[in-house]
C-alpha cells in the first residue's frame, strides 16, 4: 500500500497529532519566556495553558468569522485569557500578545513550518 494513502487514512482530518504537539510545545516555550521577561505571574503549566487556549480561541473563531472581525475577536478573547490566566492587566496582556508575537515571528525563521490552520 501507498504510505501516502496510509498516512491520509490514519489523519482523516487533514492534521498530525505529533505536528499539533510539537507546535504547541514550541508555544508553550515562547509564552513562557515572553511572560517571564514581563514578569507575568505563572510557570510552565500555565505557558502550556496558555499556548493551547489560544490555539482554541483562533480555531474556534477562524471557523465561524473570517478576515478582519475574526481576527480581532479571536485576539480580543486571547487577551482576555491572557489577563485571567496570569492575573494581569488589559495593557500588560496587550504587551504579552505583543511580545509573544515578536518572538513566534522570529521563531519561525529558525524552524521548519508545520501545517497549520495560518
Amino acid at each position: 500500500m501507498d504510505e501516502g494513502v496510509l498516512e491520509s487514512a490514519m489523519d482523516p482530518f487533514g492534521f498530525s497529532l505529533t505536528g499539533f504537539l510539537v507546535a504547541w510545545a514550541i508555544s508553550a516555550v515562547i509564552v513562557w519566556v515572553a511572560s517571564k521577561l514581563l514578569w507575568a505571574h505563572g510557570g510552565i503549566l500555565t505557558a502550556v495553558l496558555a499556548a493551547l487556549v489560544g490555539a482554541v480561541i483562533y480555531a474556534v473563531t477562524g471557523m465561524f468569522l473570517a478576515g478582519l472581525i475574526g481576527s480581532l475577536l479571536a485576539l480580543l478573547g486571547w487577551l482576555l485569557a491572557l489577563k485571567y490566566l496570569y492575573h494581569i492587566g488589559w495593557l500588560r496582556a496587550g504587551l504579552l500578545a505583543l511580545v509573544i508575537w515578536i518572538f513566534a515571528v522570529i521563531v519561525s525563521f529558525f524552524l521548519p513550518t508545520l501545517p497549520g490552520p495560518f
